[in-house]
């Protein structure tokens, strides 16, 4: 049951009349006032509409975007710029980001370094994927251009062992911007 004001914008939702009994708080007597469900009456921190009006931060400053967001855009900057760089031969690769490698557990427990990033082949219903592992990406770094150069780094690697060419001849700032 629904019951508005004036404003068309303003609806109270009352409780379920067949459980009005159990949901209603009981109001004094000869008040005048009927009884206001329990729900509502515990639902009273955004009263007024004075809640939280918008985004705490603006799109202009730098805690708008999260890590994950930031990491997806420094993979992307650094596909483009060797996609600028190459052009079609790069035609087809897909990015990808994921958390941690798979078998991460096996590989700590072996005493293996972990993988910043694979490479998979491409395959007869998709081309090639380079996935680049996030968390242990930004555990290797201690600054956010760091951060940057290595992503960078390890997509030029990856992408140098797809073309089986060197790194250093496929992006000529390979592990110069330490």
């Amino acid at each position: 049951m629904q019951s508005s004001h004036q404003d068309p914008g303003f609806t109270v939702r009352l409780a379920d009349p067949d459980n009005a009994a159990t949901d209603a708080v009981s109001a004094p007597a000869g008040s005048g006032r009927t009884a206001a469900p329990k729900n509502f009456r515990q639902r009273r921190r955004n009263r007024h509409g004075r809640g939280l009006r918008g985004e705490l931060t603006l799109p202009t400053l730098p805690g708008y975007r999260t890590r994950s967001e930031r990491f997806d855009d420094f993979v992307l900057d650094s596909a483009q710029r060797l996609h600028d760089i190459w052009g079609k031969t790069l035609d087809g690769v897909r990015f990808a980001v994921d958390e941690i490698p798979p078998g991460l557990e096996q590989l700590v427990s072996d005493g293996t370094p972990a993988p910043m990033g694979a490479y998979t082949s491409a395959t007869a219903e998709e081309g090639p994927v380079i996935t680049l592992f996030r968390r242990v990406v930004e555990q290797a770094c201690g600054s956010r251009e760091e951060l940057q150069d290595l992503v960078h780094d390890v997509v030029v690697e990856h992408t140098a062992e797809m073309l089986g060419v060197p790194p250093e001849s496929l992006d000529p700032v390979y592990r110069r911007r330490y």
